[in-house]
């Protein structure tokens, strides 16, 4: 927006500061982002409000808009890009505050396949609406994923491919998953390009995720209904 440059941001009062920040990650302004960020937690501010009240409602905001074709990735990244500047001081004072997490995931690209664009929007956005995210990077053999179920524990396992070559490998990591006999502790989910639901199911996941902003919807809800299924202790 181009008017924000004569707004002074300490100037504003809470309520309009964090409206502010959701316009700013909208148009994914990292620079205001930390600005305003460190603003809030100097007027005292938890940094759990800051990340939940301000960052991660204005990316809900930018995830429906991508999700319904009004934003696009080049955008969307920019927005995350700008949340991860938030997020660089917060992270650190949520882990001595010891704030709540909706869950855990381990995400990364299976064997033989170096794309990451979508994957690191999913990590973004998953991030962004209060999940730690584990990201494997690129071309992990099913080793890397069983190592990092080991020692993170994680809620949520996803895998992401971009070619029609590798997308059979995440059968592999799912079936190696069930050999073990963990495959039913952990929300299994995949996504990419070339895949679809038909696919997800076939290879034993749990859901299909088409893009980050649905990934997230699906995450929170099944998240949720695993929540509901536990049985009383």
């Amino acid at each position: 927006m181009a008017d924000d440059e004569d707004i002074n941001l300490s100037e504003l009062p809470d309520d309009e500061l964090v409206q502010q920040m959701m316009d700013d990650l909208y148009d994914g302004l990292k620079e205001e982002i930390e600005e305003a960020t460190q603003i809030l937690l100097d007027r005292g501010w938890t940094p759990y409000n800051v990340l939940t009240k301000a960052l991660v409602e204005g990316m809900r905001i930018v995830g429906e808009d991508f999700r319904d074709g009004i934003l696009f990735v080049p955008e969307v990244l920019m927005s995350a890009n700008a949340m991860k500047a938030g997020m660089a001081i917060l992270r650190p004072l949520l882990a001595e505050t010891g704030a709540p997490k909706l869950g855990t995931m381990v995400i990364g690209t299976v064997k033989g396949d170096i794309h990451d664009i979508g994957k690191n929007l999913v990590g973004m956005m998953m991030e962004g609406a209060g999940f730690e995210v584990i990201d494997l990077g690129i071309n992990n053999p099913v080793e890397n994923y069983l190592e990092a179920i080991e020692e993170h524990k994680p809620d949520i396992v996803g895998m992401s491919a971009l070619l029609t070559t590798t997308m059979p490998y995440m059968k592999v990591v799912i079936d190696t998953m069930k050999e073990k006999g963990i495959r039913d502790d952990f929300i299994v989910l995949v996504g990419g390009a070339p895949l679809n639901e038909e696919f997800g199911q076939a290879v034993g996941a749990d859901a299909y995720c088409r893009d980050a902003a649905v990934t997230v919807e699906t995450a929170k809800s099944l998240m949720a209904r695993r929540h509901n299924r536990k049985p009383a202790s």
